[in-house]
């Protein structure tokens, strides 16, 4: 009987909207368990290279697949070329605008770099000669994997050879180095004794939890079983009162 009036003439157009609402609404919560299995997914990864024993990048790593070690430990032995040095632009620390050197490292015994991010310098520094770090380093850090897309309202790079960029986009900026790149950059660790030096390291601050995708997804299935199990009740009221009313008109 509830099912006929339903969608019966008066009520079929609001029936097929509140099915459709409903159907927005499990897909949404589902959305939010897909979102919940990449976050889980990406933890476990990002976990184990973690726990990974630290890596040294020589001649013997070069043909590792490095992008799928992303924040592993990682060490490196080389020389920097600061003559084809490039800065990330609109990096903030303390409130204070600056940029990120982001430097390749020839790595000892070959002829390929890898490109460090050194840290933090000023903006408005008159030249990155000050922060060059002359001869053979040993850089410790982390992999980072190229960023080829910009975050959501990000500013991507026009084409061209840059001097800074708003991605440490490593394919592009490979295309501006005279000798080979590899495919990942290092993000460099800051070191005993840092404190006041520049170029000012930092390593990134993960987010390892499970964020609130279950919950959300609980209120969005809860939503659509509230309005599926309320919709006939407010139905079935709405004809009694309507019914009601016709019966004291009469």
């Amino acid at each position: 009987m509830i099912l006929k009036t339903l969608f019966s003439r008066p009520w079929w157009l609001t029936t097929l909207l509140v099915i459709a609402a409903i159907g927005v609404m499990i897909r949404l919560g589902l959305w939010q368990l897909d979102r919940l299995d990449e976050r889980r997914a990406f933890n476990a990864r990002v976990n184990a290279q973690i726990a990974a024993p630290v890596l040294t990048i020589n001649a013997d790593a070069l043909n590792e697949d490095l992008a799928e070690m992303e924040y592993r430990q990682a060490i490196v032995v080389g020389e920097y070329d600061h003559s084809q040095e490039v800065g990330l632009r609109n990096q903030v620390r303390d409130g204070q605008l600056g940029v990120h050197l982001l430097t390749p490292l020839v790595i000892a015994g070959t002829e390929t770099a890898v490109l460090v991010n050194r840290g933090w310098v000023p903006a408005d520094a008159p030249d990155w000669n000050e922060y060059v770090e002359p001869g053979m380093v040993e850089v410790r850090g982390i992999i980072r994997t190229s960023q080829t897309e910009p975050d959501f309202g990000g500013i991507p790079d026009p084409e061209g050879e840059l001097t800074l960029w708003n991605l440490v986009n490593v394919e592009r900026i490979a295309r501006q180095i005279s000798r080979p790149l590899l495919p990942i950059y290092i993000q460099q660790a800051p070191t005993v004794g840092q404190v006041g030096n520049l170029p000012y390291r930092t390593q990134p601050q993960l987010d390892l939890s499970e964020g609130s995708h279950f919950g959300y997804a609980m209120q969005w299935f809860l939503f659509a079983t509230v309005l599926g199990v309320g919709y006939p009740f407010y139905v079935r009221d709405a004809q009694r009162r309507a019914g009601h009313k016709n019966m004291v008109k009469n």
